[in-house]
């Protein structure tokens, strides 16, 4: 069966709103759905993507500064604002999933994501010293289990799946980021040392791990050897050398969270149908494979506006389905 989800963010600053929405458009489709924990990152500072992961770090304090998240001594104001909004959305999560059984996909920034961003407190990124990149892998990968280990306390009967966003995964392997000067580049990651440190975060968890990145040149092959149980990518513009290398990842037995939808509000289930069947046919993969498959927007969603994020999501559901009744044909 061909399933559907999100990949995390939603529009607006109602937090209830969105865990009631999602919730009721994922599992009011048939059990295509898979819910999520949709964040609103419009809520301001410590509701972003890296605000919210440093949130999460044990043992590690943030600030926010002018230049954005900072590693300080102890910590402060934002870090309290962040620690309240985590609490919120799991109070509201409580609520609105009293008594569910069933998945639950939880989304936090990745380690190299987030050592892209926050800085030391020298001002330079935490991804150009080795030393402190290990510290913030491991205190992100106890700060994800006690993330987790809190959503099954208020969850019991979830299953939860844990979806590492990295976005900037390919500036970290092709040294892209620009240095605290402005002037230069943060030097390169080794290829081998960004995959060991995927690895021990992902083996270090007690629910499977969804690897996201929906930069066009994220780095499938590195992915997949990652012990990841699925990888999200953006799949509306790939090419067909691209789609072989999703097939081997399929074949592996690796799930594919495939972002073809896109996220302008124009998504259509005709287009994302068209765009998956003709790159199984292109690359050979057999119609029983769409079971690997979890139809998702693109990208988040938080820059649509509401009607369009429903929009959206809604198809994804819709073309699971036509996907599911292809398999079966």
């Amino acid at each position: 069966m061909t399933r559907a989800t999100g990949i995390g963010s939603w529009p607006g600053t109602d937090v209830r709103e969105a865990i009631l929405t999602t919730r009721d458009l994922l599992l009011d489709a048939d059990g295509l759905g898979l819910p999520y924990v949709p964040e609103t990152p419009a809520r301001g500072p410590g509701a972003d993507l890296i605000g919210r992961g440093a949130g999460l770090l044990v043992d590690l304090h943030v600030d926010l500064q002018p230049s954005g998240w900072r590693f300080v001594d102890r910590p402060g104001k934002d870090a309290a604002r962040t620690a309240a909004l985590i609490r919120q959305d799991l109070d509201e999560l409580a609520e609105a999933y009293d008594g569910y059984t069933g998945p639950l996909k939880l989304q936090v920034a990745g380690a190299w994501t987030l050592a892209a961003s926050v800085e030391l407190n020298r001002g330079e990124r935490s991804v150009s010293d080795p030393g402190a990149t290990r510290d913030l892998l491991a205190s992100l990968s106890e700060g994800i289990s006690r993330y987790a280990a809190d959503a099954r306390r208020l969850i019991p009967g979830a299953d939860l799946v844990i979806q590492l966003d990295e976005p900037s995964l390919p500036a970290v392997l092709q040294g892209l980021l620009p240095n605290a000067s402005g002037y230069g580049r943060v030097r390169a990651v080794d290829p081998q040392v960004v995959g060991t440190g995927l690895r021990a975060l992902v083996e270090a968890q007690s629910a499977p791990v969804v690897i996201h990145c929906c930069h066009p040149s994220a780095p499938i092959p590195l992915l997949r050897n990652t012990a990841a149980a699925a990888l999200a990518l953006d799949v509306t513009d790939a090419t067909p050398a691209r789609w072989e290398s999703l097939a081997a990842t399929i074949e592996s037995g690796i799930g594919l969270y495939a972002g073809a939808l896109p996220t302008d509000g124009t998504a259509s289930v005709e287009r994302g149908k068209r765009l998956v069947l003709d790159a199984f046919e292109t690359v050979g993969l057999a119609a029983e494979h769409l079971d690997a498959l979890t139809l998702t927007p693109a990208c988040g969603l938080a820059s649509s506006t509401v009607a369009g994020a429903r929009h959206t999501q809604r198809t994804a559901i819709d073309l699971a389905r036509d996907l599911t009744e292809e398999a079966t044909r």
